[in-house]
């Protein structure tokens, strides 16, 4: 049985949301929102599963908690 969902993330850069977005998955709720910025994907270094790397910048992401 599968129970992968989308769901929604908060991305963060340091302690400041930048965004939400719904995803499968912390790593693809990332990657979108930083290719929606423009950014390519050889610019982009994965650091942990829930957080990657861009211009010196690190970005997270973090389910929003259910209602």
């Amino acid at each position: 049985m599968d129970t992968k969902r989308l769901q929604s993330y908060t991305i963060s850069s340091g302690r400041r949301q930048v965004a939400v977005q719904v995803a499968w998955s912390p790593a693809e709720a990332l990657v979108e929102y930083l290719r929606g910025l423009g950014c390519r994907s050889d610019e982009i270094t994965r650091t942990r599963a829930d957080a990657l790397s861009w211009r010196g910048m690190t970005f997270t992401a973090t389910p929003v908690a259910d209602d």
